[in-house]
C-alpha cells in the first residue's frame, strides 16, 4: 500500500453510506402503500385493482415531471440545500397520507371508519367512497414525489462530486443498494406497524425518517475542496480524472448546459431511452408484488409466508446487484478496457437477469418460492443495470450538468412507469372480470395478466440496450 493511500481520508464513503441510507428511506416510504392497500386499505375504501393503478400510474407521471426540473433545481440550488428540501417534502408526504382516511370520513359524511367498511360494495355511497380516497391519496402521491424526484439526482451529483470515474459505478450500487434494502426491510416492518397499530401510523413512522437524516446531512456533507474532513490526499484521487493543474479547482467554474441544449445529444437520449424501459418493470415488481402473492397465492403482506417470500425476493436483489457495480470497475482496472466500455459490455451482462421473469409464472404452478426467487434475480438484474445507467452520465456530461441529465432520464423512467402501472391495473381488473375468457399462453384469468406483465419486463432491458449501443456506439464525452 503507497504512502499516500495510508494517509488518504475516506470521508467519501461516509457520504456514500448517507445517500444509501436516504435511498432506502426513499424507497421504505414508496413502498408503504404497496403492502398495505390490498390488505388493510382496499377493504376501507372499496378499491379496485384499477384504482390502485391509477394512483401508483399517475404517481409516476408526476415524479417524471417533477424529474425534469427537480435536477435543474438541484444544480442551481446546490447539492447541500437541495437535498434538504428533497427528503423534507417527501418526509411530510409520506406523512400525510395518513390523514386520507380521516379526510374521506368527514367528506363522505360518515361518521366512523368502521361504518364506511361496512357500506355495501358496488353500492353509489362505496364508488363516492373510493373516487373522494384516490384523490385524497393523489394529492398525497403528488407531495411525496415532489420531493423524491430529488434524491437521484442529488445523490448522482454527490457521487461525481467525491468519486473518480472508475469508481462511481461501485459507488452508486452501493448507495443504490439502499433501494434493495429499503425494498427487503419494507415487508419485515410495515405490515407489523400496520396490523398493530393501524395503516396509518406505518406513513407517520416511516415518514418520519426523513427528518432524522437531514439532521446528519447538515453537519456532514460539504463540497470535497471544502470539507475539513477530505485530506489534500484524498482530493486528488477524487479528482484524478481532471489535468493536474485542475485538482484544486473549484468544480463551481464550470459551465452548465441548458436543459433545452440537452435534449440535442444522443448521449441524453441514450439515457432517456434505458430508464424508459427500464425503471417501470423495478416499479411494477416493487408496487404489484405483494399484492401478486396474495392474489395468486393467498399470501397476505402481513403473514409470515407473505413477509418470508418478499424477504426472499429483495435479499437476491440486495446480494447480487452490488455485484453490479464492481463489474465494470474489474474490466476497467484488469481488462484495461475504457471506462464506458467496460459499462456497456456490463450492462449487456445484466440483460440477461430480467429474462428470469418470464419464468415466474409458469414455475409458480409449483410453489410460490419460485417466482419469488425469480422475480428477485429479475430485480437483481435491474439494479445492477441501474447503477451503471446512472455513472453513463459521469461518463459523458461534466459535473455541472450531471443533475439535470439525471432528472431528464428519471422523467422518462417516470412516464414508462406510468404506462407500465396504468396498463397493469386496468389489465388485471379486466382479466379478473373475464376470467377463464381471457387466456394467455395457458394461464386463464387474472395469472394471464400477471404472465403478459412479466413478459414484458423479461425482454424490456435487452431491448433498451440495443438502442443504446445504436445512439451511442462509443465513448464521446461532451464539453460544457
Amino acid at each position: 500500500m503507497s504512502t499516500q493511500q495510508k494517509l488518504m481520508s475516506n470521508w467519501r464513503w461516509w457520504l456514500c453510506s448517507l445517500l444509501f441510507v436516504a435511498t432506502t428511506i426513499n424507497y421504505l416510504d414508496r413502498q408503504v402503500l404497496s403492502l398495505t392497500w390490498e390488505e388493510f386499505i382496499k377493504p376501507e375504501f372499496h378499491w379496485t385493482d384499477n384504482d390502485y393503478g391509477t394512483i401508483t400510474s399517475i404517481f409516476s407521471i408526476l415524479y417524471a415531471i417533477c424529474c425534469l426540473f427537480a435536477g435543474k433545481f438541484v444544480d442551481w440550488m446546490g447539492t447541500k440545500k437541495g437535498y434538504i428540501c428533497a427528503i423534507s417534502v417527501w418526509s411530510l408526504g409520506a406523512c400525510l397520507h395518513a390523514a386520507c382516511g380521516w379526510a374521506t370520513m368527514h367528506i363522505e359524511g360518515f361518521e366512523s371508519i368502521e361504518a364506511m367498511r361496512a357500506v355495501e360494495a358496488g353500492s353509489t355511497a362505496a364508488l363516492g367512497i373510493a373516487t373522494t380516497s384516490v384523490y385524497l391519496f393523489l394529492l398525497c402521491r403528488g407531495i411525496l414525489a415532489l420531493g423524491e424526484a430529488g434524491n437521484f439526482p442529488a445523490a448522482i451529483k454527490v457521487t461525481a462530486e467525491y468519486f473518480p470515474k472508475k469508481d462511481r459505478a461501485f459507488a452508486t450500487s452501493v448507495f443504490n443498494a439502499g433501494a434493495s434494502v429499503g425494498a427487503l426491510a419494507a415487508p419485515l416492518c410495515i405490515p407489523s406497524l400496520a396490523a398493530r397499530w393501524g395503516w396509518e401510523m406505518a406513513f407517520i413512522v416511516i415518514g418520519g425518517l426523513g427528518f432524522l437524516w437531514v439532521f446528519f446531512w447538515v453537519f456532514m456533507y460539504d463540497k470535497p475542496e471544502k470539507s475539513k474532513h477530505v485530506n489534500e490526499a484524498e482530493l486528488r484521487y477524487i479528482r484524478q480524472d481532471e489535468n493536474e493543474t485542475e485538482v484544486m479547482a473549484a468544480p463551481e467554474q464550470e459551465k452548465s448546459i441548458s436543459m433545452i441544449k440537452c435534449f440535442g445529444y444522443r448521449q441524453t437520449w441514450s439515457f432517456i431511452v434505458g430508464k424508459f424501459f427500464t425503471d417501470g418493470v423495478w416499479w411494477f415488481f416493487l408496487f404489484w408484488a405483494p399484492s401478486y402473492f396474495q392474489n395468486q397465492f393467498g399470501y397476505k403482506a402481513s403473514s409470515g409466508m407473505g413477509q418470508a417470500l418478499i424477504f426472499t425476493l429483495y435479499a437476491i436483489v440486495t446480494i447480487l446487484s452490488l455485484f453490479g457495480g464492481y463489474l465494470p470497475k474489474l474490466f476497467v482496472e484488469k481488462k484495461k478496457m475504457e471506462p464506458y466500455a467496460g459499462r456497456m459490455l456490463s450492462m449487456l451482462i445484466f440483460t440477461a437477469f430480467p429474462l428470469f421473469a418470464l419464468l415466474a409464472q409458469p414455475m409458480g404452478a409449483h410453489s410460490a418460492w419460485w417466482p419469488a426467487i425469480f422475480i428477485g434475480l429479475a430485480g437483481a438484474g435491474h439494479q445492477a443495470w441501474s447503477a451503471n445507467l446512472f455513472s453513463t452520465i459521469g461518463d459523458m456530461f461534466p459535473k455541472s450538468t450531471i443533475a439535470t441529465i439525471t432528472g431528464i432520464g428519471a422523467m422518462a423512467g417516470g412516464i414508462g412507469s406510468m404506462i407500465i402501472q396504468k396498463v397493469a391495473g386496468a389489465l388485471f381488473t379486466y382479466a379478473e372480470n373475464q376470467g377463464a375468457a381471457f387466456t394467455f399462453l395457458g394461464f386463464e384469468g387474472k395469472p394471464a395478466g400477471y404472465f403478459i406483465m412479466f413478459c414484458f419486463c423479461g425482454v424490456a432491458y435487452i431491448t433498451a440496450w440495443c438502442i443504446m449501443k445504436a445512439l451511442v456506439p462509443k465513448y464521446s464525452p461532451i464539453k460544457a
